[in-house]
């Protein structure tokens, strides 16, 4: 019998191995958070499965997502990012990534971790939700309006509520496999 999935992940080897390996699955290591804040962002307006497709691309032209790295990054550099067909070729986008990773670096001074500032709005454990079909799936909710607006007032870029719930699904802060999915009680 074959293993029943949440069915935006389609039929694509990519999209399913990431299905069943990493979305809804809960993050603390802080480079990890930023590499898929980094994705949500350029994802923006895209489909998550385009910029699955590009993700070693990312990987290679953003030094690892090392974050520390990119927040040293100058015009040359952006130019360079910015020629690279390999990824979203996106300016704004290119600068929110620069931004954020300034951003990423001073809440963790402030809290320790990034992990322990964003995994503070659930108490550090995420939310169960019980989606029988993937309309039920919201775009966002009040709890990404207020991450979104924390995020914003600390001067993060392409962070809206619709990013950040991606944001919360991708890292396990809530769980919205379906519950007829196989992942919905692994994770």
């Amino acid at each position: 019998m074959e293993k029943q999935r949440c069915a935006w992940c389609g039929e694509d080897p990519l999209y399913v191995a990431y299905h069943d390996t990493e979305w809804g699955v809960p993050v603390y290591d802080d480079a990890t958070l930023f590499e898929f804040l980094t994705l949500e962002t350029f994802q923006a307006g895209l489909s998550w499965i385009t910029v699955l497709r590009k993700r070693e691309n990312f990987r290679k032209a953003f030094d690892g997502f090392d974050y520390k790295k990119i927040a040293k990054y100058d015009q040359k550099k952006m130019e360079t990012l910015l020629q690279n067909e390999g990824i979203i070729r996106n300016k704004l986008k290119v600068k929110a990534a620069i931004t954020n990773a300034l951003a990423f670096i001073e809440i963790q001074k402030e809290f320790g971790s990034f992990s322990n500032y964003i995994w503070g709005f659930v108490n550090g454990t995420p939310i169960k939700n019980t989606l029988k079909s993937l309309s039920e799936a919201p775009a966002n909710t009040a709890l990404s309006d207020a991450i979104s607006k924390d995020l914003k007032k600390r001067g993060f870029k392409f962070v809206g509520s619709t990013v950040v719930y991606a944001h919360m699904q991708a890292t396990g802060m809530v769980n919205d496999h379906l519950v007829s999915c196989f992942r919905y009680h692994e994770v």
